[in-house]
């Protein structure tokens, strides 16, 4: 895998990924910014969201669960010092569906955090990452 980052201006950053991407990261005004793309740190949540939400869809499905929807709210909190790590992640998952058994969701959640996603385990090294689930009868 690889990236590539590209300074544009003040703190305004290209991000292009290896598979053909780009995205704009930038800073707010007061740290120099024009509040033009998201922050870096807020690209490590968007990023660990989509790797757990990706894994438990992946997992249901391979269960013959009737997944339609899933939304993945997460809420961090950040060191006040630097390095300002993540030092708590909770992820809240909507998981809308057909007949959803709790216990396969559930079980989808807890192997993504456990066993599958990169990014959430790797954040949980310095992290205390918590997770919960609703269901939505489609």
């Amino acid at each position: 895998m690889k990236a590539r980052i590209k300074w544009v201006e003040d703190v305004s950053f290209l991000g292009e990924t290896g598979s053909g991407h780009a995205v704009l990261m930038d800073g707010p005004p007061e740290g120099g910014g024009r509040n033009l793309g998201p922050r870096p740190m807020e690209m490590v949540l968007l990023g660990t969201g989509g790797c757990t939400t990706y894994d438990v869809i992946h997992i249901l499905k391979k269960g013959r669960q009737d997944v339609r929807d899933c939304v993945v709210e997460i809420q961090a909190e950040r060191a006040e010092t630097d390095p300002k790590i993540f030092t708590k992640i909770h992820f809240h998952f909507v998981v809308t569906g057909k007949g959803l058994k709790p216990d396969a969701v559930k079980r989808a959640i807890d192997l993504s955090a456990e066993k599958y996603c990169s990014a959430s385990i790797m954040l949980g090294k310095t992290a205390d990452i918590t997770h919960d689930f609703e269901l939505v009868e489609a």
